[in-house]
């Protein structure tokens, strides 16, 4: 089973996360703010919620899907079993870099790390020096 780790636990990391989860995959949800992460599982439990009104989820699948979800708030230990990491942090590109030299520190060598920018990515995330190429820009 691969296992998914998403950093940043506001809107986008948070609705990944769900899904992930809810199609079968262990999710490491991953911010440095406790809080954040407490929010991020309440609104993703209240989306369960709904789906489980609406009658296009079953109880039993919304309690498999939050039994996927562990939270982090360091990324070394997060990221430590990820076979994909999908980096939704604030827009902030310093932020980012230092995300990214985390993951080369501590992120397993198999990984895909799969940041989600809402635009064109800034060419100042090319790869670091020295690290190896394992960034996907994901955009919609």
């Amino acid at each position: 089973m691969m296992n998914v780790a998403v950093i940043g636990s506001g809107t986008m990391g948070n609705g990944i996360a769900h899904v992930f989860a809810q199609h079968g995959f262990p999710v490491s949800l991953i911010d440095i703010n406790q809080p954040a992460l407490d929010k991020a599982l309440a609104t993703i439990s209240k989306n369960l919620d709904r789906q489980v009104a609406k009658g296009t989820l079953s109880d039993t699948a919304k309690t498999d899907t939050l039994g996927r979800l562990t939270t982090f708030t360091s990324v070394a230990e997060g990221v430590k079993n990820a076979d994909l990491v999908v980096e939704a942090a604030t827009e902030n590109v310093e932020l980012k870099l230092n995300i990214f030299r985390e993951l080369d520190q501590h992120a397993p060598p198999r990984p895909s790390w799969r940041p989600t920018p809402p635009q064109s990515p800034s060419p100042k995330l090319r790869p670091l020096p020295g690290a190896p190429l394992r960034l996907l820009v994901c955009t919609s």
